[in-house]
C-alpha cells in the first residue's frame, strides 16, 4: 500500500512539473519580443543560450524610442533565424524582477548566455535596430574588417563619413585584442585594422595608431601604448567622432545625446538669415577652445522638424540667435545674458558656466488670475519661491506635467487634500507646471512629485515618497509640520538669545 501511493505521488508530482514546462514555454510574444516576467525569466534563460533582454518603461520617452528599435531588430533575428532571441521586461509591472536583476539604468540593454542570471554581458547604448544587429553579429565572430591593401582602403573610407582604422606592426599582439574590444562596443561606426605597410607610409605613420578617418581624410589620431585599455579608446572615438560644431538632424540626434561631454553649448539660429556665416564661425572658433570640455551643437530653426526641440527649450524663432547651455545630467539651462555672440562673450560665458558662476535660466508662465482664490493654488515661476518658503506657512506642492495621465491622476487627491487643511490657515495646498516653469530647485524624481515647504526659516524641502492616497499624505504632514514647529521654536529662541546678545554690547559700549 506505501508503495503504491507513493508512486501515486511521485507520478502527480511529474505530471505537474510537465505542466508547469508547458505553461512556461508558451511565453507571449510581443512584436516578435518574448513578453518576460518574474513568472518565466528562468524559464526563458534555459530556452534560449542567448536572450538579449530589453528592460524599459513604456511611459518613458527614452524607452519608447528603444521599444520600436528593439522589435525591429527582433524581427529581423527571427526572421534570419538567428540562435540570439529577445525579450523585454517592463520594469514599472515587473519590479520584483527588475530589483532582484538589480536593474538601475532604464532603458538598458543585457545579454544573457547559456542560461546564467547572475553574470550578463551589459550592452553599451544601442540606440538603432541596426546598431543593435551590428553588436551581436561583432560578438560572434571579427569585430574589424581586415584591410590588406590600398585598393580595399579606399574603398573601406569611401563608404562612410567617418570610419576608425587601427595600423598595427604586428596584427597578432595583445593591443589588438583591445582594438577589437572597442569595437565590438562601438556599433555605429565602421571599423577596419590593417598591418600593409602601404597604407602606413600613406598616413606617414610609423607607429601601432588608431586613425579616425572623415570624409576619406585623416582627422585624428590616437598612439597606443603598453597601458593602453578599451576606455581610453572609447572615449577617444566618442570625444572626436564629432565635428567641432554638429548640426543637429535626424543623424547626429543619438550621437548628441550619447556623447561624452555632457555639456552640451547649443546654437539656435536661422541659417538662411544675414549674419549667419559670422556667428557661426565666432561659434566655431570658441569651440576649438574647448573641445573635450564643451560639445558645441548648431540648430537650424528653419528647419521643420526642429520644431520639437525648440518647444522643449522654449525657443521661439523670432527670439534667434539665441545660445543656451544645458548639461545632460540635470538638464538645467543657462541662457547667454547677451545679445553679442563674438568669440569673446561666447568664450567667457562658457568658463564662467565651467566654474560654476553662470545663473540659471529660470522661466515662468504669467501669474494666474485669482491664482490663490481656489482651495489647491496654481503657482507659477514667478510666485512659487514667495509661497513655497513663506516661514509661516507649510505648502504642501505637487509637480507635475500636464500631459502626463499619472500627473492628472493625482488632481482629484489634491483637490480633496485641500479641503482637508480647508480651516488650517498655516497649510497651503498647491501645484505647478514643472513643464512650463522652472523652480530654482532639485527636482530628483520624475514627475509627478510631491514635496513639503514647511513653515521654517531656512528653506527646507521635504519629499514625499509614500502611497499617494489622502491618509498617508496627511500623516506625512502632521509629523514634518510638529517638527518644524519645535525647529522654528528653537531657531527663534536662538535670534532671540542673539539679540539680546547685541542690545547687551551696545549698553556696555555706552
Amino acid at each position: 500500500m506505501k508503495v503504491y501511493i507513493t508512486l501515486c505521488l511521485s507520478v502527480c508530482v511529474y505530471l505537474c512539473e510537465a505542466l508547469v514546462e508547458r505553461d512556461s514555454d508558451a511565453i507571449i510574444e510581443d512584436k516578435d519580443v518574448l513578453v518576460l516576467t518574474k513568472s518565466n525569466f528562468e524559464w526563458a534563460l534555459k530556452q534560449h543560450n542567448q536572450l538579449l533582454v530589453h528592460f524599459y518603461a513604456p511611459l518613458s520617452g527614452q524607452s519608447l524610442g528603444s521599444i520600436l528599435e528593439f522589435r525591429e531588430a527582433a524581427g529581423a533575428l527571427k526572421e534570419a533565424e538567428s540562435d540570439v532571441r529577445l525579450g523585454g521586461v517592463d520594469v514599472k509591472k515587473e519590479k520584483d524582477l527588475a530589483a532582484s536583476l538589480n536593474v538601475t539604468r532604464i532603458p538598458s540593454l543585457r545579454l544573457y548566455l547559456s542560461g546564467n542570471k547572475n553574470n550578463p554581458v551589459y550592452c553599451p547604448d544601442l540606440k538603432s535596430s541596426a546598431t543593435i544587429l551590428t553588436w551581436l553579429e561583432r560578438r560572434k565572430g571579427q569585430s574589424a574588417n581586415i584591410i590588406s591593401n590600398l585598393t580595399q582602403l579606399e574603398k573601406f573610407i569611401g563608404e562612410e563619413e567617418l570610419v576608425v582604422l587601427g595600423l598595427f606592426k604586428d596584427l597578432e599582439e595583445d593591443i589588438v585584442k583591445v582594438f577589437y574590444e572597442t569595437a565590438a562596443d562601438i556599433a555605429d561606426l565602421p571599423f577596419g585594422v590593417t598591418g600593409n605597410d602601404e597604407i602606413f607610409s600613406k598616413y606617414e605613420i610609423s607607429g601601432d595608431t588608431v586613425l579616425l578617418i572623415r570624409k576619406s581624410k585623416p582627422d585624428k589620431q590616437f598612439e597606443l601604448g603598453s597601458s593602453t585599455v578599451k576606455t581610453d579608446l572609447v572615449q577617444f572615438i566618442r570625444l572626436y567622432e564629432m565635428e567641432l560644431v554638429t548640426e543637429y538632424n535626424g543623424e547626429t540626434a543619438s550621437k548628441i545625446l550619447n556623447s561624452v561631454v555632457l555639456n552640451h553649448f547649443l546654437l539656435f539660429i536661422n541659417k538662411t538669415e544675414e549674419g549667419f556665416e559670422e556667428t557661426y564661425l565666432a561659434f566655431k572658433t570658441t569651440a576649438e577652445k574647448l573641445r573635450g570640455k564643451v560639445l558645441f551643437v548648431m540648430m537650424d530653426v528653419s528647419e521643420p522638424r526642429n520644431g520639437r526641440v525648440m518647444e522643449y527649450f522654449r525657443v521661439r524663432s523670432e527670439e534667434v540667435p539665441q545660445i543656451r547651455m544645458v548639461n545632460l545630467s540635470d538638464h538645467v539651462q543657462y541662457q547667454l545674458p547677451s545679445d553679442k555672440f563674438d568669440t569673446q562673450t561666447l568664450l567667457e560665458f562658457c568658463l564662467k558656466y565651467l566654474d560654476g558662476k553662470a545663473k540659471p535660466k529660470l522661466q515662468s508662465e504669467s501669474i494666474p488670475e485669482n491664482w490663490d482664490t481656489q482651495p489647491v493654488k496654481e503657482l507659477v515661476g514667478m510666485n512659487f519661491e514667495i509661497v513655497a518658503f513663506n516661514h509661516n506657512k507649510n505648502v504642501i506642492v505637487l509637480f507635475y506635467a500636464p500631459w502626463s495621465s499619472e500627473s492628472r491622476a493625482l488632481f482629484p487627491l489634491w483637490e480633496e487634500l485641500a479641503e482637508h487643511f480647508r480651516e488650517n490657515e498655516d497649510v497651503v495646498v498647491a501645484k505647478i507646471d514643472v513643464t512650463a516653469n522652472d523652480v530654482n530647485i532639485h527636482l530628483r524624481e520624475k514627475y509627478p512629485s510631491i514635496k513639503l515647504f514647511p513653515a521654517v526659516y531656512s528653506e527646507r524641502v521635504v519629499p514625499y515618497s509614500g502611497k499617494r492616497k489622502l491618509k498617508p499624505i496627511v500623516t506625512f504632514m502632521k509629523k514634518e509640520i510638529e517638527k518644524a514647529k519645535t525647529d522654528k521654536a528653537k531657531e527663534e529662541e536662538r535670534r532671540k538669545k542673539y539679540l539680546n546678545e547685541q542690545k547687551a554690547a551696545v549698553k556696555e559700549e555706552l
